[in-house]
């Protein structure tokens, strides 16, 4: 796998914490909007451009990007954003809540995702795509990190474990109260010493960040159809390549993803009991304790005031997708009991989550919805998805501690500045 150090714009020590932000994709346009007018100077306002105009406004009309692009420039200009001129490799440490990670920052090829090298197990919206393309061609910049897991490796963690002892570039606590920790990697001897593990990794996998990544390589291409004569060979120019940081599956981890459906298709609890006992599940007896499973194939049922946990003992597929508790409940309860075939469209299916506690769930569901509570979907079966080219259902994996984005800049365009559309 190819990995390289990169150059990029950075905040100024004494401003980080007030401009790194939470990724653009956990926020509703109301929620952004808010988000910003607490923190006009965070990165966030860059991110999401439209919380500068009108909430009717097209939030994906060309005006909304250069607004992204002039606001870039302008905390360049005020000295905000500081140039690391020298290509850096940057380790990034995210800890809180007794949980520590910490991953290599680096600009990965877009040969190798487009290749299979680094592996995807999600479809992405066309829409979401144009919007993180639109975003970069226009800015000129990668502004936010995807998230990328490889199968551990001592020699690697090793390197990254000498570099940490170093004194930080960052350590702060952010508005959520994570505390962040950033060391830059540029002595040659480091340096190389990086490249040349990353490109003994034989796999990446993208834990979070599928439409960072497609838009990515879809700018890409444009500038190559656009500019091909007097660019460089595959590889040679920065938009050849994508900002991810990339960690260790082990300190990776994920939260439940949890479904919660507006009605019982017309059926009254003891019908809908009988026919998920029909189906093949064991149907534990009602409780008004939250159940949370952890095992495989287990699931929290609440209906019509009360919780059951669901066993299911029916044949389990072999392949990788479909043998997830995610595809097991599509399947066999969403499809055929409720009527849900298309979860990614249909409105009466709502996703919630990274909510350890089940009990979060009752008030969603009400007295006339269903809600079912999942164990978090492992690592592992995300990467088995990825190795066998398969696409997980809608919304099965929830990563927690989110990346940060701002920390990093990245100019897709030969390294020039970001500049005022």
């Amino acid at each position: 796998m190819r990995a390289e150090p990169f150059v990029c714009y950075r905040p100024r020590p004494d401003r980080v914490q007030d401009f790194a932000s939470l990724p653009y994709d956990v926020f509703t346009r109301e929620e952004a909007r808010e988000a910003v007018s607490k923190r006009p100077r965070s990165f966030l306002a860059i991110d999401r451009p439209e919380t500068a105009f009108n909430p009717s406004h097209d939030m994906h009309a060309p005006d909304v990007y250069e607004k992204a692009a002039s606001l870039l420039a302008d905390r360049v200009a005020d000295g905000t954003l500081v140039r690391d001129g020298e290509p850096c490799y940057y380790l990034y440490r995210l800890s809180g809540d007794g949980h520590e990670q910490t991953g290599i920052v680096a600009a990965f090829s877009i040969d190798d995702y487009e290749s299979g090298t680094i592996r995807r197990h999600e479809f992405t919206r066309p829409v979401d795509e144009k919007d993180r393309a639109d975003h970069i061609a226009t800015t000129g910049c990668q502004t936010g990190p995807a998230l990328l897991a490889y199968r551990d490796d001592p020699t690697l963690s090793t390197i990254v474990a000498a570099a940490t002892t170093a004194t930080p570039l960052y350590d702060f606590a952010d508005a959520e109260g994570l505390h962040e920790t950033v060391w830059r990697v540029n002595r040659p001897a480091a340096v190389d010493a990086l490249r040349t593990m990353l490109a003994l990794v034989p796999r990446a996998y993208i834990a979070d960040g599928h439409h960072r990544a497609a838009a990515a390589a879809c700018v890409r291409r444009s500038l190559r159809e656009a500019h091909g004569d007097t660019m460089g060979a595959p590889g040679a120019e920065p938009c050849d390549y994508l900002l991810a940081v990339l960690f260790p599956e082990s300190q990776l981890v994920t939260l439940p993803y949890d479904r919660v459906v507006a009605d019982t298709a017309g059926l009254a609890p003891e019908e809908l009991l009988a026919r998920l006992a029909e189906r093949g599940f064991a149907v534990g007896e009602p409780t008004e304790v939250p159940v949370r499973p952890t095992d495989a194939l287990h699931y929290g049922l609440f209906l019509g005031g009360s919780w059951h946990e669901l066993a299911w003992q029916g044949e389990v597929p072999q392949s990788a997708v479909g043998k997830l508790d995610v595809s097991v409940l599509q399947d066999q309860v969403l499809s055929p009991i409720l009527g849900i075939t298309d979860p990614g469209r249909d409105a009466r299916i709502r996703f919630v989550g990274g909510q350890p506690d089940a009990s979060a769930l009752e008030p969603l569901a009400g007295e006339c919805g269903i809600a079912f509570a999942l164990r978090a979907t492992p690592v592992t079966d995300m990467m088995a998805v990825a190795d066998e080219e398969g696409i997980m259902p809608p919304k099965s994996t929830w990563f927690e501690p989110k990346l940060r984005s701002g920390l990093f800049i990245r100019p897709i365009l030969g390294g020039a500045a970001p500049h005022k559309a």
